[in-house]
């Protein structure tokens, strides 16, 4: 079994999910929406610089699940989806996944961002293997606290690793593509690293290592 491996926010969309669910939130009155605006900008700032606190960030970002049903956040998921989601979708992705699935590849989105916003993507992208970071839940609510390993940085090779080990396949000719050096650990692991759209911390080091360098948009 050959991997491929995709990034999701401003890889194989044209925008990050994470970011624009938060502004979602504000917009509809969900959370205090300056003060919420604000901090979702100042922690993208922080991830974009590469020195975002991952646990300080999902504090933040994970209280608004715990402050409603199910139902409810649902609602609003399929609301979200329909109006910031589709129209960053990237023709130039689709047309991608497809070529590795041609070829007889198992495809996989592997985000930092969380799986209540990110799992619906990934059922539009066709994608059946999404690791991304887990939101607790217990007695069908969301508590508002982690679960498990973020992932994010070395966390996504962690929680790869540990796929890996559970579904008894290995990295032999896998390939990933991401657009952040935020990645680095997981590309630099993998036999056929990809970078998309890269910021220019990664481009240098892409550059550097010799990788490959495509654009999506």
């Amino acid at each position: 079994m050959t991997l491929a491996i995709f990034d999701l926010d401003n890889t194989l969309i044209g925008g990050d999910s994470d970011y624009l669910w938060g502004r979602f939130l504000a917009q509809r009155g969900i959370v205090d929406g300056k003060w919420y605006e604000s901090e979702n900008q100042r922690y993208y700032e922080q991830y974009k610089a590469g020195t975002l606190d991952i646990h300080q960030f999902l504090q933040f970002a994970l209280q608004p699940l715990s402050q409603h049903t199910l139902a409810q956040l649902h609602l609003w998921r399929a609301e979200y989806i329909d109006e910031f989601v589709r129209p960053i979708l990237l023709p130039r992705a689709f047309k991608l996944l497809d070529e590795h699935r041609a070829r007889g590849h198992t495809l996989m989105i592997i985000t930092a961002t969380n799986r209540f916003v990110t799992e619906p993507i990934a059922h539009l992208l066709g994608v059946e293997h999404l690791l991304a970071t887990e939101a607790e839940i217990i007695d069908n609510r969301y508590t508002g606290k982690l679960s498990g390993t973020p992932c994010f940085q070395a966390g996504k090779v962690t929680r790869l690793r540990e796929w890996l080990a559970q579904n008894g396949h290995d990295l032999t000719e896998s390939h990933f593509y991401s657009d952040s050096h935020n990645d680095i650990p997981l590309l630099s692991i993998v036999d056929h690293p990809v970078v998309v759209d890269a910021d220019a911390t990664l481009m240098a080091h892409a550059q550097e290592q010799g990788w490959r360098m495509i654009s999506l948009r």
